[in-house]
């Protein structure tokens, strides 16, 4: 269905569009200002009405809300800038103004342009069509929008009005400077001085280029008076024959730039230079950008971009009306539940308020209408429930970004062998079980055949379908979309459903947590693990833990990095069970490889009395060799349980806080266990560890939390979800009651450990007083921490932080919206190389961005072959004698400069902690100091490493003297500061024209935002 031509009128500050000769067939749209005479609407939500009696739409009436047009989507693309005022789209939403080719590449992607194009049976590719104006609009040319006229002064004299002004008249000013004039020809006009890509070595010997200068007037008399770069940096110079008095048509002038530099990195500079014609006693300046790249050709040639960045164009999902069950794998049912899980849908009003606004609005909604004003046991499970539903739209949405068209299945018997790109890397993570949609080349629009992975290769997934599925030949092609696997969601959402919410467990009072600090003597006789036994707030949170009465509150063993928590865990559990023959344990870790090590290290247990349950279709060449005997298989080999006779007389079973929810599947009885423990705590939502203590635990049975909340949370996919609380852990919310305080409940509630037994105390300190209250202590062997000591590659060489300052280019190619940075991955492979040729080489590389991770990998390859390379989450939990960091982000554009846009995650105290406290003997961090201090711990931390002499590299543009702010913004303040040379600048140049404008950063639309956040395995 098409619209007919419509009118727009004003009326006030309202526009009304209405269609032409229709009065009872019409579309308003309210419109209001804000303080910067931005687009905003009065209203969230407005309608169009179409009645059933326009000729226009004789079928039927269609509801209001399927033509609704939402305020902040108008505001974002009106806000964008472009010479076009407005496109007016009537071909498939009744009155829809999209400013600038981005705004209106946007809405044609969009969700509801693409549902009102499918319901109306026309191409959702249309193209815009130009508005003249907007009645009572004057377009502003240095903003590129549209102002009402009663608002034009108040616009004029906005702050936003007068950056961009001020910006324009800068580029206008060096437009004008770099030209050629008043008859003098300086070369390379077009493009600058570009040195290019130069070796390192040249770079340190001195490369040099030249500039002509030449008088192109017989008639005129013009001088060189001066050329100088505009900075003071040391990295280019300049020379020239100044015994020339005046410029002449017979005799050129050669002016000798020179790159003299040993870093690599990227540098740039503006040579000045200053003409006077003596005749007219005029000055006048022509000036040339400088650049160059030092650095490896080789890197560059083999990381360079493929292709440009283009932003990846989300496929808009049908609705999927007719789907054709598959064969589910033996493994589904492996395990003999005997009940079921809940479905646990998102609720309609939660799904259509994720649907419709941006993250701030959606989070002050639900904050307001939806999620109770208190938490508390009473309301504790639909406060979660629901931050579980909001996690859920956003994981099902970051699938979308996976989906693939006009693919090929190659068939082998029975199963169906599906290629996906990024499986190797979890990226989207497939496991057996999971649902894979299929729909053939030319198939009603609705139906689709639902493919069960049986199988998961490095890069293919193996499929099975129902039997009607028919593939007609090898080259047909196929649409595939992914579906979230719901199961570990169903399994939380059955946890929180449990009518058992005692406040012991989940709000404990001082009246509840009582008692006096146990001694360490109880314990200390009988300590299994001698390493230990000389560690007094091991022993005590030993002691507390193994003293604790049935019904306790919950106990914390806070560990710091490399405290030994886990060990001390392990220990409290072997004092449980030799204390309480009657003792049966729980224990519980977010992901497997924590569990496993649980397991190894309680391994002299045997596994008549240790059991490790692993859900059904883990892969079992995954599982290392020494846990398998602790493990039960069906014949068919998948994992399972076994006989529930058996399971009661384990004393310890080990589990995935998701898998936990077994024993409540298998019919296990509430109370069972007289313990659960939960390792790595901090690094689970609440939901998850919810699973084991809703499900299983009684009034007497107590509960064990290990973690640190300083380190990473649990990876969270929504925004919202996160602001709301779902990234607090459970560990961290009990510890941000005062009953958990680290002092006042030291051996009742909770044990802080303090010898850090992984890091040389330099490269513990600064981490140590930012988060842990100066209070660990350095206790690694000297042997290990002090093996880098006086080494070539240090800065200082009895301070074994090096910060390498590189000012380098983080770039994106294809349709990947992930950074990488050659310039980084080119210092780190000379790291590396160093390193070995060293024969001291144990080294690992955290890089928060999965393209710098790639191609890290492929640079390293061929030297280093076998190196792990991995965001910050992979090495949690982990140590490395040699830890590199690569941090990938860099700017030139100062004026651009956003803590949000510029840094990213990147500026996160928890990814920062962990970053830097796995190096046990060296930590090499490469990133770009001007980027990096945006953030204030990130710049008390430059700061630490440069007053103790660990820098190498272009020195900071800061005083590292001075206060650092932790209230932040640095961002706004370099942005000024930069504003401000432009002004200058600008000034100088004597150049004050509006010729142009830069465009302001937009807001991430977020479609993309996940890219570089891992997912999770929880079974």
């Amino acid at each position: 269905m098409a619209f007919p031509p419509f009118k727009l009128f004003q009326l006030d500050d309202t526009v009304v569009a209405a269609w032409e000769n229709e009065l009872n067939v019409h579309a308003l749209v309210w419109f209001g200002f804000d303080e910067d005479s931005k687009w905003k609407t009065r209203r969230d939500t407005l309608f169009v009405s179409l009645h059933s009696s326009s000729p226009h739409n004789p079928d039927r009436g269609l509801h209001a809300s399927r033509f609704r047009i939402l305020g902040p989507s108008l505001r974002a693309n009106l806000n964008s800038s472009a010479p076009v005022i407005a496109w007016l789209h009537r071909n498939v939403v009744e009155t829809t103004n999209v400013s600038t080719v981005d705004g209106w590449a946007i809405h044609v992607r969009g969700k509801k342009h693409n549902t009102l194009a499918r319901q109306q049976g026309v191409d959702p590719d249309v193209p815009p069509e130009e508005a003249s104006t907007l009645p009572g609009h004057v377009f502003c040319n240095v903003c590129s929008v549209g102002i009402p006229q009663q608002h034009w002064d108040s616009h004029v004299n906005s702050r936003s009005h007068g950056r961009k002004s001020l910006v324009a008249s800068y580029e206008a000013a060096f437009e004008e400077a770099g030209k050629n004039k008043h008859g003098i020809d300086v070369s390379h006009e077009d493009d600058g001085l570009d040195f290019g890509i130069v070796d390192v070595e040249d770079a340190l010997q001195g490369a040099t280029m030249t500039l002509t200068v030449r008088n192109t007037v017989p008639t005129s008399r013009v001088s060189l008076v001066d050329a100088k770069f505009s900075s003071q940096s040391p990295r280019f110079s300049v020379s020239y024959d100044t015994s020339v008095p005046l410029l002449s048509c017979s005799r050129s002038i050669n002016i000798s730039v020179v790159l003299r530099q040993q870093y690599r990195g990227h540098y740039d500079d503006r040579l000045e230079m200053v003409f006077e014609d003596t005749s007219l006693k005029q000055r006048f300046v022509i000036i040339r950008p400088v650049k160059a790249i030092v650095g490896s050709r080789a890197d560059y040639e083999a990381l360079k971009p493929k292709s440009p960045y283009v932003p990846r164009k989300r496929t808009p999902r049908t609705p999927e009306t007719d789907v054709v069950p598959g064969v589910a794998p033996p493994s589904v049912k492996a395990v003999p539940y005997v009940g079921q899980l809940p479905h646990a849908r998102i609720l309609p009003n939660i799904a259509g308020a994720l649907s419709r606004g941006q993250a701030v609005r959606a989070t002050s909604y639900f904050r307001n209408s939806i999620l109770p004003s208190q938490l508390n046991s009473e309301t504790h499970a639909r406060y979660y429930k629901t931050l579980l539903w909001v996690e859920e739209h956003r994981m099902e949405n970051d699938l979308q970004m996976y989906d693939i068209t006009d693919t090929k299945l190659t068939r082998h018997n029975q199963y169906y062998y599906l290629a996906v790109p990024g499986l190797a890397e979890n990226r989207p993570s497939v496991l057996v079980g999971d649902i894979i949609l299929v729909q053939p080349s030319g198939s009603a629009p609705g139906r689709w055949f639902e493919g069960h992975v049986h199988f998961v290769r490095r890069d293919e997934v193996g499929l099975c379908f129902h039997t009607s599925f028919r593939q007609q030949s090898a080259g047909d092609l196929y649409t595939v979309r992914f579906k979230l696997n719901r199961i570990p969601l169903r399994r939380q959402h059955q946890a929180l459903d449990a009518a058992f919410h005692p406040d012991r467990l989940l709000f404990p009072t001082q009246t509840i947590i009582q008692g006096t600090r146990p001694s360490r003597s109880t314990v200390q006789p009988h300590i299994y693990n001698r390493l230990i036994a000389g560690n007094e707030a091991q022993l005590q949170a030993v002691a507390s833990i193994a003293s604790l009465r049935p019904g306790s509150a919950p106990f914390v063993i806070f560990g710091p990095p490399g405290t030994g928590k886990t060990i001390t865990m392990v220990e409290s559990i072997r004092q449980v069970l030799r204390l309480n023959p009657r003792a049966c344990i729980l224990v519980c870790a977010p992901s497997n490889s924590a569990a496993d090590l649980v397991v190894s290290r309680l391994s002299i247990l045997g596994n008549s009395q240790l059991f490790r349950f692993y859900a059904p279709f883990r892969n079992k060449d995954l599982v290392p060799d020494s846990i398998l005997p602790f493990t039960y298989r069906t014949e068919t080999g998948h994992f399972s349980v076994p006989p529930m006779a058996i399971v009661k007389r384990y004393r310890v079973i080990v589990s995935t806080c998701v898998s936990a929810s077994f024993a409540h599947g298998i019919g296990m009885l509430r109370g069972h266990f007289t313990h659960v423990f939960v390792d790595e705590a901090g690094q689970a939502t609440e939901p998850e560890v919810m699973i084991a203590i809703k499900t299983m635990a009684d009034n007497d049975t107590n509960v064990v939390l290990s973690g640190d909340p300083k380190q990473l949370g649990p990876i969270i996919r929504s925004a919202v979800a996160r602001d709301l609380g779902l990234e607090k852990s459970y560990i961290e919310r009990l510890m941000a009651r005062p009953e958990y305080d680290e002092t006042a409940g030291y051996g009742v509630s909770v044990v802080k450990l303090v010898k850090n037994f992984r890091s040389h105390e330099s490269i513990l300190k600064f981490p140590n007083e930012r988060f842990y209250r100066g209070e660990l202590q350095a206790c690694a062997e000297t042997k290990v921490t002090h093996a880098y000591i006086g080494c070539t590659i240090l800065a200082n060489p009895d301070f074994p932080v090096l910060i390498h300052s590189i000012s380098g280019k983080d770039d994106r190619e294809a349709s990947s919206p992930s950074f990488f940075n050659i310039d980084e991955a080119s210092q780190v492979k000379a790291y590396v190389l160093a390193l070995k040729a060293d024969r001291r080489f144990r080294t690992s590389i955290i890089t928060p961005y999965h393209a710098q991770c790639l191609r890290l990998r492929s640079i390293l390859r061929p030297v280093a072959d076998g190196i792990k390379v991995g965001s910050v989450e992979e090495f949690q939990g982990q140590e490395r004698k040699v830890i590199i960091v690569s941090t990938v982000r860099s700017s030139r554009e100062f004026v651009e400069y956003d803590l949000k846009h510029t840094l990213g995650f990147v500026a996160n105290p928890r990814r920062f902690n962990v970053a830097v406290t796995r190096a046990q003997a060296l930590l090499i961090v490469i990133g770009d100091p001007d980027v990096l201090s945006l953030d204030p711990l990130w710049r008390s931390f430059l700061n630490y490493a440069h007053g103790r002499g660990g820098w190498k590299g272009p020195p900071p543009s800061w005083d590292t003297g001075a206060t650092v702010d932790h209230t932040g913004g640095y961002d706004q303040r370099l942005k000024g500061s930069a504003l401000a040379d432009m002004n200058e600048f600008t000034r100088r140049m004597e150049m004050m024209t509006l010729n142009g404008v830069t465009s302001d950063s937009a807001d991430d639309e977020d479609i993309d935002v996940n890219v570089d956040r891992p997912w999770r395995e929880v079974e």
